[in-house]
């Protein structure tokens, strides 16, 4: 009872729920996929502003993916960002992707895009929230 007292607390232990070491290894993948995918959006000489925009958005994702990758229970819910981020990317870009003239970069970046949404989709519904 008294870990259900402190959880979400400030200064309580890192990762002090019950959660696989998969799950984690699973959230810091998501992370550095983030952090590649932004960096090379905002710092590529390419890139336009609304690309560097969106690469900024891209790397900020994958520090919520760090926060929960440290401590999965206390930050689950923030995952639903991701959810609807990645659910919604894949619905937009993936028509014009999957397009005979489609770029099978952003093809594999999709893919791993909706790789991830079900990952964070079965984390939620497996670990629902217990308050």
């Amino acid at each position: 009872m008294s870990d259900n007292l402190n959880a979400g607390r400030v200064g309580a232990a890192l990762g002090s729920g019950g959660v696989g070491k998969g799950w984690r290894t699973f959230f810091w993948m998501a992370c550095i996929f983030n952090f590649a995918v932004g960096s090379v959006g905002m710092l590529s000489p390419e890139s336009s502003l609304d690309g560097r925009i969106v690469g900024l958005l891209v790397f900020s994702l994958g520090i919520i993916y760090l926060l929960v990758a440290r401590d999965p229970l206390r930050f689950a819910p923030v995952l639903w960002a991701g959810v609807v981020g990645k659910i919604g990317v894949v619905a937009l870009l993936g028509p014009n992707a999957i397009a005979p003239s489609g770029d099978a970069l952003i093809v594999g970046i999709l893919a791993l895009d909706a790789l991830f949404a079900i990952g964070f989709l079965a984390f939620l519904l497996k670990n629902g929230d217990e308050s």
